[in-house]
């Protein structure tokens, strides 16, 4: 079993916006796959299903972003998955709307929820799908991420969470992690 977290704050304030990128490429993800996150425990909500021969859990904390490693790190350990078999899914300010990018392993990069995770799980050394969010260019940064793409910003968004579903896709299909990375990043 593969284990899809996406990450972001619960609330409909926090709805669309740029920091709940994870939220919304897991939705994605869910809708094109007929998953339901209709359970509701251990600090998130999640759901499951088969996708190209693997089963996948789909998971959204809802900790708030700051927490996120508190709802990962029971999950992992309730249904036996290793850490080798997660892939979190988040926003990154240091790629233009439009971009997704791979990575197996490596430290937060100033990511709260990435931190979290780490801590909680023990390890830098799990897989993530950051997603383009670009840096503020007026705007602090935490009001920045707590805001909506703007109307040029939408569609590059909507091209990045086609890929990233596609590259999910693709990875619970069975694709070697470095062929990932040379074709999407």
């Amino acid at each position: 079993m593969k284990m899809i977290v996406g990450l972001g704050n619960i609330g409909p304030q926090y709805d669309g916006t740029r920091h709940n990128t994870g939220f919304m490429v897991v939705d994605a993800f869910a809708k094109e796959h007929n998953i339901s996150l209709n359970t509701r425990k251990m600090d998130a909500r999640f759901g499951s299903g088969m996708v190209n021969g693997e089963k996948v859990l789909l998971v959204k904390p809802t900790t708030f972003m700051n927490e996120s490693g508190r709802a990962v790190h029971p999950i992992m350990n309730y249904f036996k998955i290793d850490v080798d078999d997660i892939m979190v899914v988040h926003d990154d300010m240091d790629l233009p709307v439009g971009r997704i990018r791979l990575r197996d392993h490596g430290s937060a990069g100033g990511h709260n929820g990435i931190k979290s995770i780490i801590a909680h799980v023990s390890t830098e050394k799990f897989k993530r799908l950051r997603v383009g969010i670009a840096h503020p260019q007026q705007h602090t940064v935490v009001d920045y991420v707590l805001g909506k793409f703007t109307t040029e910003q939408q569609p590059l968004f909507n091209q990045a969470t086609d890929q990233a579903v596609a590259a999910l896709d693709d990875w619970l299909a069975g694709s070697e992690f470095t062929q990932l990375m040379n074709q999407y990043n």
